[in-house]
């Protein structure tokens, strides 16, 4: 065979390979990785504030004192003991035994990112539509993408995805002969936002679904991070039937780990145990062991204080030093809790474009083209908080400024630079309705 382009086996893929695109926040990892770089572009959080030397003996002891059970295959469900304990880590949060939550509908999975996957395999046939916030997780993008379904984006304000505009979208379709099967959404200090679904939206969102007959898939990696008093309980914890929640601890405990999981309804649990176990066989046992011992022997609930009052801390240097140096035009999210804040831009800025120049400037960040399914969102951008120190943040924000201090005074001179096509709307503006991908 003789090939003509760069990849020989291009006539060869499956059809749901075709339109696959690199992940934008992965692309950006060989670059952000640099010391001289200013990142505020990854989610990674603060592993060094955990007790790095008791954690390291825990692990050891894992091998040493229990490596006969803790290196062996596993069943496909995950451990009894730590599904036990991510029963009381949902407590926490308001999900417990009185509205359901059991360890025999706890599925462990190899981080959040599986737990999509399953979901998708299960309830998406290519064609299908999926209606997320506008802009949201890029890994679902990609989850769903691989699923051949489509995206229907519902616009936000300061008080996350809004209800009319979610009816809307569900009349819309419908009328257009399209099959919806669920929402997914992330409530709670949402990626990329930071913004958090209010209170009485929550009971709102949920009524809409539940008329339409739509599944809900809660995606709450981030909820335990609050900084400013208790975040609203999850929609799973006031809705038992059609609800999916999905958490992991990769951002209170350890990402390294790969361990999440999914609550499903009862009568879903079994199916996704089998589409579980077609990919993966059974978790690590290693790591779901990590995870439950840690959770049974340390301070846990403490070090989510440590967490909370780190990420408090560098939240604030970047909301100052938003608001000390960033040009005029420039608008951003308050985010109470989680990873990042959404930076609007100055008008006829493109984050997109932009981005070369600002790694030539050392300092990274993620274009808002990357959380939206049909690639508008060049006047955002995603802004992370968790892993420099209060100072880098600082510096980074000040080199980022610079940048669009330039681009604004080249815009001046020369017109435009790259187009306005991707223009979105900005939480609390009017925004335009979904839009398919």
């Amino acid at each position: 065979m003789t090939g003509t382009t760069l990849d020989d086996y291009t006539d060869r893929y499956a059809r749901r390979v075709r339109g696959m695109t690199a992940s934008e926040i992965r692309a950006l990892f060989a670059v952000a990785s640099r010391p001289e770089v200013v990142s505020l572009a990854g989610g990674a959080p603060y592993i060094a504030a955990l007790p790095l030397d008791a954690v390291g003996e825990m692990l050891g002891r894992l091998g040493s004192e229990h490596g006969v059970t803790t290196l062996q295959y596993g069943i496909g469900q995950g451990t009894l003991e730590l599904r036990e304990r991510i029963c009381e880590v949902m407590t926490l949060s308001g999900i417990d035994a009185g509205c359901g939550a059991s360890p025999e509908d706890v599925v462990v999975t190899v981080g959040g990112q599986q737990a999509l996957d399953l979901v998708a395999r299960l309830f998406l046939d290519p064609g299908d539509v999926v209606l997320a916030e506008g802009p949201t997780y890029v890994g679902a993008l990609g989850v769903f993408q691989a699923a051949q379904a489509q995206v229907a984006h519902v616009p936000m304000d300061a008080d996350g995805l809004i209800p009319e505009a979610l009816e809307a979208a569900i009349d819309d379709l419908a009328r257009a002969g399209r099959r919806v099967k669920f929402l997914y959404t992330i409530p709670t200090y949402q990626n990329p936002t930071g913004v958090t679904l209010s209170e009485e939206r929550r009971e709102r969102v949920l009524d809409i679904c539940e008329r339409a007959g739509l599944l809900v898939v809660e995606d709450d990696p981030y909820g335990q991070l609050g900084f400013e008093g208790e975040a609203p309980a999850p929609l799973r914890a006031r809705r038992r039937e059609g609800v999916f929640y999905l958490s992991t601890f990769s951002k209170t405990f350890a990402p390294g780990l790969r361990v999440g999981w999914i609550l499903a309804p009862h009568a879903v649990r079994d199916k996704l145990v089998i589409a579980s176990e077609a990919q993966i066989l059974c978790p690590s046992g290693y790591a779901q062991a990590a995870v439950a011992t840690y959770l049974g022997t340390m301070p846990w609930r403490q070090q989510l204080k440590v967490y909370r009052e780190v990420y408090r801390e560098r939240r604030d240097a970047m909301l100052d030093a938003l608001a000390d140096l960033m040009p005029e035009g420039t608008s951003w999210t308050t985010p109470a809790g989680g990873l990042f804040v959404w930076a609007s831009l100055p008008d006829g800025l493109d984050s997109k474009a932009m981005m070369p120049r600002a790694v030539a400037a050392r300092v990274a960040y993620v274009p808002g083209t990357g959380f939206y399914a049909d690639g508008t969102g060049t006047d955002a951008m995603r802004l992370n908080f968790s892993f420099p120190p209060p100072e880098r943040i600082r510096e980074g924000v000040r080199r980022l400024a610079g940048v669009m201090e330039q681009e604004i005074a080249m815009r001046r001179v020369f017109g435009a630079v790259g187009g306005a096509g991707g223009r979105r709307g900005r939480p609390g503006s009017d925004v335009p309705g979904p839009d398919l991908a």
